[in-house]
């Protein structure tokens, strides 16, 4: 199973525990996996809260990891001049980033001391802007640009990885991985940067503040975060399909 963590798996910093008892039956079932746009240090912290042993998804995924070991089983990077024009646009309109490489992160380009950036987002932007950051780069074929609602604050977030690189890509090649298809994978989401991942899932679901394209591919709308909406769709259909298909 596949889960986004900010507004799918929780709403602030804080997995619930009915949340947290959910992911830990399915666990007894399949493996699952946190699909999200954040760094590995956050990927690992929830994994680990949540006793997850499988691969974990991160930089809106550019980077599949070792939740125990915190190796990088498969990674990507941006062309450098691209991913400098990226941060160029970002320092010129004030907008606040995080820069990630295999070696760590950079918030500003002073500590930015290597090229080979896995991924960049461009953070707490207002939707009308993030939406001028997209068009800069409309057609610029050696980027995946897409943006990304932060259900924490209400702002938004546009992030940046190579070209072809995202959620469905990293799903991917995590059934490789594992010897199975991904029409094999349970996912759930709630914004733009899991489309990928939900398009090439045999069952999706989506949570209740999803955008309307979000919920139209999915086979079931969860409720709120906040009503531990993920919780209820483990509930009601998770662990019944998991049941029913003898797994």
């Amino acid at each position: 199973m596949l889960v986004d963590l900010d507004g799918t798996l929780m709403a602030t910093d804080t997995i619930s525990e009915r949340v947290a008892g959910a992911i830990r039956k399915v666990e007894r079932f399949v493996p699952v996996s946190i699909a999200t746009g954040r760094r590995e240090s956050d990927v690992r912290r929830y994994a680990n809260c949540l006793g997850l042993k499988a691969p974990q998804i991160c930089n809106g995924g550019a980077t599949i990891l070792d939740p125990v070991s915190g190796q990088h089983i498969w990674n990507s990077h941006m062309p450098e001049a691209r991913a400098r024009a990226v941060i160029d646009l970002l320092d010129r309109n004030d907008i606040s980033f995080i820069a990630t490489h295999p070696q760590g992160d950079a918030e500003s380009i002073a500590a930015i001391s290597h090229w080979d950036l896995t991924r960049i987002s461009g953070m707490d932007i207002p939707e009308s802007k993030a939406d001028e950051i997209v068009e800069a780069f409309d057609g610029c074929e050696e980027i995946y640009i897409v943006k990304v609602y932060l259900h924490y604050n209400g702002w938004w977030a546009v992030d940046f990885t190579a070209s072809g690189v995202h959620k469905g890509r990293s799903a991917q090649k995590l059934a490789d991985l594992m010897r199975v298809d991904t029409s094999d994978f349970i996912a759930a989401g709630d914004s733009f940067n899991d489309f990928p991942m939900l398009e090439v899932s045999g069952y999706r679901i989506a949570m209740a503040s999803a955008p309307q394209e979000i919920k139209d591919m999915a086979h079931y709308i969860a409720p709120r975060v906040e009503d531990d909406g993920l919780a209820v769709a483990i509930e009601e259909v998770v662990l019944p399909r998991l049941r029913v298909h003898g797994v």
